[in-house]
């Protein structure tokens, strides 16, 4: 496997992991807007500290703020904002369902912006991974308030912005700055919505919740697009989904139906398709 493309899947494995430690969270009777402040300063915390001592850089830059205010407000605030609503007006299994319409914009977004080609193996991939979340969403309830179709598609197209303003960042900085950037900005926007304080027993899967599906995740799929294209690399990540419905299956013993298992493989099948086929572009130095 191309070291792109593994990046990506390991990215995705990690975001897998998000509903797991919300799960527990929530356990605490925090809410959505605080968990994710606290996400991201802890973030921030353990990625500034690795910029730092590991790779003896600053993490800071006063070159294009400008980008990463707006990369913030889009990659940070608007997605998780427009998620959590959608979860709160539909259902979660809804919210899933929509924010995966993002492989479709990142397609799109490719060839506008990068001028990626769109072949057949994408097209083809993009129908696989459509059905393969809609199967894994489960018994998903269509009769939802229409504002909801509104702000589930667009969280879709926020997250794939991220892919595409993630493309841009890392033509001029390290993945690891960029990340920074537009986290401390997202938190800058979190901010006035989040209660600053939390039970003790959530810090834990606070912190987890920081290290594994942010700091880890986000850096990957950083360095990820500095090689895969970004409709590509949009595509292989929805095996996060995969990840969570097996994870919620050990950890919880929530259901996991034929039907569930037919999607991941839909969703599997994709992501080795546009693989297979797929050439990494020069890595940009």
């Amino acid at each position: 496997m191309k070291k792109g493309y593994f990046f990506v899947f390991l990215a995705a494995s990690f975001w897998g992991t998000l509903g797991i430690f919300a799960e527990y969270i929530y356990s605490y009777g925090v809410d959505s807007f605080t968990m994710v402040f606290w996400r991201v300063l802890f973030a921030l915390i353990i990625l500034g500290s690795y910029i730092v001592v590991f790779l003896r850089e600053n993490p800071f830059t006063r070159e294009r703020l400008w980008f990463y205010a707006v990369y913030g407000l889009v990659g940070v605030f608007a997605f998780y904002t427009l998620y959590f609503y959608t979860v709160k007006i539909s259902s979660v299994g809804f919210a899933v369902l929509l924010v995966y319409t993002a492989p479709a914009f990142s397609v799109i977004l490719g060839k506008l912006v990068f001028g990626e080609p769109l072949t057949w193996e994408k097209v083809a991939a993009l129908v696989l991974v459509l059905l393969g979340v809609l199967l894994v969403a489960g018994n998903v309830d269509f009769g939802v308030n229409p504002l909801a179709v509104v702000t589930g598609i667009t969280t879709g197209f926020t997250y794939a912005l991220y892919g595409v303003l993630a493309k841009f960042g890392v033509k001029k900085e390290s993945p690891e700055r960029v990340l920074f950037m537009t986290l401390l900005f997202g938190l800058i926007f979190l901010a006035p919505f989040s209660k600053f304080s939390v039970p003790e027993g959530a810090i834990p899967y606070l912190l987890g919740l920081a290290f594994f599906p942010t700091f880890l995740g986000y850096v990957l799929y950083n360095h990820a697009l500095r090689e895969v294209e970004v409709s590509r690399a949009s595509i292989v990540a929805t095996v996060e989904p995969v990840v969570a419905i097996v994870l919620a299956f050990l950890l919880f013993g929530q259901k996991l139906t034929p039907i569930q298992l037919v999607g991941g493989s839909l969703i599997i099948g994709a992501s080795i398709l546009v693989h297979a086929k797929g050439e990494e572009v020069k890595e940009v130095h």
